[in-house]
């Protein structure tokens, strides 16, 4: 009788213990499988891009309602500078997304000194500049980025009550202006010189509103269109006229080409 009781005994133990085994066992498992499904949710870090040569700033734009609905500014401290925008306007040159309408040029120096001054004081875009107090309306996605052979860092945005923000943002987005209206330019001295004049005035008053800036980087161009007696004598007054606003450097140093 009572190698019986023991015998049961002993048969309760080893289900015990069998039964704390399955548990521990189903408890790791379940643990391991949350561990991994959060480190797949989890965003992971993206690899660091190559840094440049000299210390870079860059802004980029995108905003799918308007055209070109991306672009991305480029400027170096030694102020050369690079362009590229994307468009889906079939009439566009270079539209692929993959290829982009690539321009290199040179800023002046007084706006060179703008942007490297505010990247400083902004702590090379180090930190949340986005506007949070209530809801406003969309102006693109934005991003200034610094980087140079040390450091690397972006700030990306819509709106921002920040000065300094503010300043380069507009400063860019009439870099972008002066050169789209330039584009638009070449084609129309190519293709339907009759709508010079109408883009010209169109560009006139972009410069007066400071919406379009550093003229001198078109300003080959607008010299053709100057000088060229085929053109209307309307529209080359006007593009004089530009010329006689636009901060235009040195000789050299305000030619752009294509890439």
């Amino acid at each position: 009788m009572n190698v019986r009781r023991e015998l049961k005994s002993q048969i309760r133990d080893h289900e015990f213990v069998s039964m704390r085994i399955e548990h521990f066992l189903q408890t790791a498992v379940l643990s391991l499988i949350a561990a991994a499904t959060l480190h797949a949710q989890a965003p992971q870090a993206e690899p660091d891009q190559p840094r440049p040569a000299v210390p870079t700033v860059t802004f980029t734009f995108d905003w799918p309602a308007v055209e070109p609905h991306r672009y991305v500014i480029a400027v170096e401290s030694s102020g050369n500078a690079t362009y590229r925008s994307w468009t889906t306007d079939a009439g566009a040159e270079q539209s692929d997304a993959s290829d982009p309408d690539s321009l290199k040029f040179v800023v002046s120096t007084a706006a060179r000194e703008r942007i490297f001054a505010l990247a400083r004081q902004l702590n090379y875009f180090n930190g949340d500049f986005e506007y949070h107090k209530h809801r406003v309306a969309a102006t693109g996605d934005k991003t200034l980025a610094y980087a140079d052979k040390e450091r690397q860092s972006a700030a990306r945005y819509n709106w921002s009550e920040n000065g300094g923000i503010s300043q380069l943002t507009e400063l860019f987005q009439g870099i972008s202006a002066t050169i789209e209206s330039g584009r638009s330019l070449e084609r129309l001295y190519r293709f339907e010189r009759l709508g010079l004049d109408e883009e010209l005035k169109n560009l006139q008053r972009l410069a007066a509103e400071r919406q379009a800036t550093e003229l001198q980087i078109i300003a080959p161009l607008l010299e053709r269109l100057a000088n060229d007696p085929g053109v209307m004598n309307i529209a080359r007054q006007r593009a004089r006229q530009i010329l006689q606003v636009a901060d235009t450097p040195p000789a050299d140093a305000g030619h752009a080409s294509r890439r």
